[in-house]
């Protein structure tokens, strides 16, 4: 893909240039439609002398009329008019022909405004240009998913939650879109300051990626989509093509999916943008009156009473015809830009349901790495974790990087990574990084923006502190985690799992109370000794005559160790517990930094001398120094006090924020592999199947709710504070006299981050007449919007070394070959619940239950995926069942299909189903997304083994929840909660992160019940009701028939309590989903035949189409014609190589297709 025509990443100072070329351009395409220019935007000579040209272009293109068709818009006309042949259709079903088709990206951007001024503004949207970007408002800023989509009978059955549309009722839509569309809806805002606007519809062709590619199994996956909008809302363009990208001009024969027979999933969609929809009765769309309509017609509204009765009762709505040939369409009677991005993620899952082996997904997700303040000094000792030494990377992996005379390498891809020797010491006193080569020492500088990295994939980065003018070493480690957070409901923390952990960090001094006291204490718990902690039954484990109890300052123990030492413990005597609990918090902090800073070469007691507070008003004062250097604590907040006060807690002296690198974050799309079919796998996740997750979108529609507050989300005041290049919705504009205004309030100016500052400095100077400020998101009804919105590119296209810098530790740490494929697959799931207490004044009830983690096992965790039950947040407009996977609003499906893959997918592959809870725990403690902050930290810090539930259960790290009574004796089934973490949890693991990890949460935050047992009881119970409600939705619309045989059992428990008389306790039903029973079932064999079937009938459709092309085209380019026909001869290679009966056995370890058949 070419990033800057499809996606327009390119250098911003190349901004200005680019966007006088791009307004030329409209200009030219403009002119070549026969449609009025813009004056003033350049390219009037160049439109002038080639009039000729022109003209001929405009003529031949009228002359052709509807015989110029697009090969994609063939496929959709097609499929149009022979599925709805039996109406015996007056005349085709047709598209627009002469539309401006938008061949690469910025084009809908420079149409979206008037090219002459800055405001653009009509009863559906408001436009600026603003210092920043551009803004859109659309008239609705946000909406509910409510009654909203609609499908048409005929073709695949139609899930129960949807309104079924008769046919007749599309076809008189799909004419009415174009042929009564008013003028003013046409008319272009490049153009709407002539005398004569221009008018038109505007179209986008793009490819929207499936499955993503794993070399050596699959390659990706795409389908393809067009979109067409009446001129006015071509800022809809601008935001979608931003996200997927612009696949050109479709008419080109290389943009021809049909051709590109190794990445076209065989799948079609388009999707129109018709607002004029809303004006619509009932009764001229042929709907009858309800004296005659059908039981489902009468549930859905598709009849009248009057015959003046507007459909949807002109509410948005969008409408979709789909079948199992694969073509989609969609027409959407709304501008809100959130539908169009989610109709692209339906027909994504649409096309993967199809396809088969492969999931769309709605999740969040990063790889993260594992990283620690190494202080000022680091001896890098490579071998002893991989045994590799810097003579093995040259031999190995010397394509990458050109190696130094001194014994070093720059990798050629990314100067800034830096090769270095096993043996490696680097020291920010002396800034160099030096070792010894053939008895010479050698050294490089030891520089900011650079990254060091040893034989062992362990990499080291310099930094300057946050909050002090120090500088400090961070290690990272070559392997991380791939945290993968799945069907997370609105405001359960999708986001958050990739955000980094620096921007949510605050500083301050370690404090000291009474220094001479207080270093007296920690001298005591210095030479303490330790060997007498045990209870009784545990001494006699220990072997401390060979291995004697290490004091605390030994540099055998390591920090997490005496974190461990000194936090209490049921494995510990009452009397040690005791004298843990009489240590004042601070003075752990001091012994913990101590310990960071200490070095083994002191003697005895010599610490003493380095370290010291200042005389302050003839006092002692009560900042910690050492040698004379103010030391910095680093704090990170869990929760929220019932005051709301933040809960600080702080981090260790060796701790530093993980390496991550984002993956998912909305829209994904996923496919899973047998882990025979794998190199590069180590054994420490070695898997029957792993899942490979890649992201959709290559912009992410991103609510910064914190950023109302100044100062706080830096990464959204970055974003927004970049110049011209940002999409916006759903903030006010500001004018250069209200940013004048702004900042004569000093104070609150200040607390801008400098970007921002800069940005509205710009404003003031006279560049620009408008500016969005991150902290004032647009006005509705006189109220803040609560759904200001951005696209913020994605984090590893704006920095793609990070990904680059992460894979290649990963490719040194495994030993992976030079050149082959690096499998990072999904190693951890996570998924996110939104919880809220009860407001019983608003009838809402509540649905804080949960923990701050809880793992459940696959029955149980599948109820809650099922149900994906919401509270309330700042996203929604209410809350509730999120429908299956939380995809409910968005499945053109039967949800069944998706639940199929799903269940599939995750017993394939036996990954653990964790969770973390957002916005509440129990009814008092609010934490809103700082566990899911924190969470990743804590699970790239865990091995494989001390992640397993198994080992986790049996070192009662997490406990299961039990079952309740109600007041009436009724037992409340609270156990379908699974596992939750406790203080042994919390002492082991969140060590890791904190200086006193027993205190980040109290029991009540373990517990939830003994907040209000009362409010937990029926925060089950409202679950447990969402579960039959839902449930029973399967068995009303037939689609329990779709279900695989253990969903099945699943929705019937939640239904009916029972299935065949057992619950999902009794050892039959957890049989159900072993991975060796569903191998064995001939359930899942038909899932494989199913994609062989399908297989067969892509490649079988690859080849026709080449063929027929190459038949029915003359005069092809020579280079062009060589290519086809290799890519027919592939195809036919395939086409033999999946019909064979042994492709069965190939596919085994995937999760095959599902079954879908039309309705009856």
């Amino acid at each position: 893909m070419d990033y800057e025509l499809a996606l327009g990443f390119n250098s911003p100072s190349e901004f200005a240039e680019r966007r006088r070329e791009m307004r030329k351009y409209v200009n030219l395409k403009l002119a070549a439609y026969g449609l009025p220019i813009a004056e003033g935007a350049g390219g009037a000579d160049l439109i002038e002398f080639g009039s000729g040209l022109l003209q001929s272009f405009h003529e031949k293109t009228r002359q052709l009329g509807n015989t110029q068709r697009s090969p994609i818009d063939q496929r959709i006309e097609t499929f149009l008019n022979t599925h709805f042949s039996d109406l015996n259709l007056e005349k085709p079903l047709r598209l627009p022909n002469a539309t401006f088709v938008l061949d690469r990206h910025g084009l809908a951007r420079e149409l979206s405004l008037p090219a002459n001024g800055d405001v653009f503004e009509t009863e559906y949207i408001q436009s600026f240009r603003v210092r920043n970007g551009v803004l859109h408002n659309p008239a609705a800023d946000r909406r509910t998913t409510a009654g909203t989509f609609h499908v048409v009978e005929g073709g695949l059955p139609i899930p129960g939650d949807k309104r079924a549309v008769p046919r007749v009722a599309f076809e008189r839509m799909f004419r009415a879109v174009f042929e009564r569309v008013p003028e003013s809806f046409l008319q272009l805002p490049f153009t709407s300051d002539n005398e004569e606007p221009g008018h038109n519809w505007v179209s986008l062709f793009m490819r929207p990626l499936v499955r993503p590619a794993v070399p050596g199994f699959s390659p990706e996956k795409n389908y393809e989509v067009r979109f067409f909008v009446p001129g006015g809302f071509v800022a809809n363009l601008d935001f979608v093509e931003s996200i997927f990208g612009n696949a050109g001009d479709p008419l080109i024969p290389s943009n021809n999916a049909a051709l590109d027979v190794e990445h076209w999933s065989g799948h079609t969609g388009c999707v129109i943008l018709a607002p004029h929809l809303l004006h619509l009765t009932k009764k001229e769309l042929g709907l009858p009156h309800i004296s005659e309509a059908t039981p489902r017609q009468q549930r859905d509204r598709m009849c009248w009473e009057k015959e003046d009765e507007i459909y949807n009762d002109g509410s948005a709505f969008k409408v979709t015809c789909r079948t199992d040939e694969g073509v989609i369409v969609t027409m959407i009677a709304d501008n809100y830009f959130g539908y169009c991005k989610k109709e692209v993620k339906t027909q994504i899952s649409y096309s993967a349901n199809l396809m088969g082996n492969a999931e769309e997904e709605h999740a969040g997700g990063a790889l993260v790495f594992p990283s620690w303040n190494v202080g000022e000094e680091f001896q890098f000792n490579s071998r002893r974790y991989n045994g590799q030494t810097f003579d093995d990377v040259v031999k190995e992996y010397g394509e990458y990087f050109d190696l130094q005379p001194e014994g070093y390498g720059i990798d050629r891809k990314f100067p800034n990574l830096f090769y270095i020797p096993e043996d490696a010491r680097a020291d920010l006193r002396e800034q160099a990084i030096s070792w010894t080569k053939d008895g010479e020492k050698q050294s490089i500088p030891l520089l900011p923006e650079k990254v060091y990295m040893a034989p062992s994939g362990y990499r080291l980065r310099m930094e300057k502190h946050p909050s002090a003018p120090s500088w400090r070493l961070i290690g990272t480690g070559g392997e991380g985690v791939f945290c993968h957070k799945p069907c997370t409901v609105s405001g359960g923390g999708k986001s958050e799992i990739s955000k980094s952990l620096v921007d949510y960090m605050q500083y301050g001094s370690i404090f000291v109370a009474d220094f001479e006291k207080d270093m007296e204490k920690v001298n005591e718990i210095f030479t303490k000794k330790y060997q007498d902690r045990w209870k009784p039954e545990l001494a006699t484990q220990q072997n401390y005559e060979e291995y004697p109890s290490r004091s605390v300052l030994s540099p055998r123990r390591s920090l997490g160790s005496v974190i461990k030492l000194l936090t209490p413990s049921e494995d510990y005597t009452d009397e040690y517990n005791a004298w843990l609990k009489e240590i004042p918090n601070h003075v752990y902090a001091l012994v913990y930094a101590i310990k960071r800073f200490h070095n083994p070469d002191w003697k005895v007691n010599e610490w003493r001398k380095y370290f010291a507070v200042d005389f302050v008003n003839g006092s002692m004062g009560h900042e910690l120094k050492m040698f004379n250097r103010r030391l910095v604590g680093t704090y990170l907040r869990v929760g929220f006090t019932q005051g709301n006060l933040w809960r600080l807690f702080k981090v260790r002296q060796d701790f530093a924020a993980a390496f991550k690198v984002q993956t998912e974050d909305d829209i994904t799309a996923s496919t899973v592999v047998p882990g025979r079919l794998l190199d590069g796998i180590p054994d420490y996740f070695d898997a029957y199947a792993h899942k490979f997750a890649q992201n959709c979108e290559y912009r992410l529609f991103q609510r910064p709710d914190d950023a109302i507050h100044r100062g706080f989300d830096k990464q959204a005041e970055f974003d927004l504070s970049r110049r011209d290049v940002n999409f916006i919705s759903n903030f006010e504009p500001m004018n250069r006299s209200e940013v004048n205004e702004m900042k004569m309030k000093v104070v609150d100016f200040d607390a801008y981050t400098a970007p921002v500052k800069r940005l509205l400095n710009s404003v003031e100077k006279g560049e620009g007449e408008f500016v969005v400020c991150s902290d004032n998101p647009r006005r509705v009804g006189g109220v803040p919007t609560k759904n200001p919105r951005y696209l913020q590119d994605r984090p590893d296209m704006v920095n793609p070394m990070h990904r680059y810098v992460g894979e290649m530790g990963t490719r040194l740490f495994r030993r992976i070959p030079a050149g082959q494929f690096v499998p990072m697959p999904v190693s951890a799931v996570l998924s996110g619940r939104r919880n809220n207490p009860p407001e019983p004044d608003k009838g809402i009830r509540g649905l804080a239950v949960y923990g701050p983690i809880h793992y459940q096992e696959l029955p149980e965790l599948f109820m809650d995926y099922i149900c994906s039950l919401t509270g309330k947040s700042p996203s929604t407009t209410g809350a509730g069942s999120e429908g299956a996977l939380t995809k409910g609003p968005f499945n053109a499906l039967r949800p069944t299909a998706d639940l199929n893959t799903a269940l599939i997918s995750m017993i394939l592959t036996g990954t653990p189903g964790f969770s973390t809870a957002a916005g509440h725990i129990g009814t008092n403690n609010r934490f809103d997304h700082d566990i899911s902050l924190l969470v990743p930290e804590i699970w790239c810090r865990l091995s494989v083994e001390e992640r397993d539930p198994k080992k986790l259960l049996e070192s009662r790290l997490i406990e299961p929840v039990p079952d309740l009574k109600d007041s009436d004796g009724t037992e409340v089934p609270s156990r379908r909660l699974g596992f939750r973490i406790t203080r042994r949890f919390m002492r082991k693991y969140l060590g890791r992160v904190f200086d006193n990890p027993e205190t980040v949460f109290d029991e009540s935050m373990l517990q939830p019940e003994t907040q209000d047992r009362e409010a937990f009881i029926d925060g089950v119970k409202y679950i447990m009701e969402a579960y039959q409600r839902v449930a029973k939705g399967y068995f009303e619309d037939s689609s329990i028939e779709e279900a695989c045989p253990p969903l099945r059992a699943l929705l019937t428990i939640m239904a009916e309590g029972s299935y065949e008389g057992k619950d999902e306790r009794d050892p039959e039903i957890r049989k159900m989903f072993d991975r060796d029973t569903v191998l064995a079932s001939d359930w899942y064999k038909e899932r494989l035949k199913t994609q062989q079937q399908r297989e067969i009938a892509l490649w079988t459709k690859h080849v026709n189409s080449l063929k027929t092309y190459l038949a029915s085209e003359t005069d092809l380019d020579t280079s062009f014609l060589d290519e086809l026909r290799e890519r027919l001869k592939y195809s036919e290679e395939q086409l033999k190589r999946v019909a064979a009966p042994s492709y069965l056995d190939d596919l085994v370890g995937t999760t095959g297709a599902t079954p879908i058949h039309s309705e009856k």
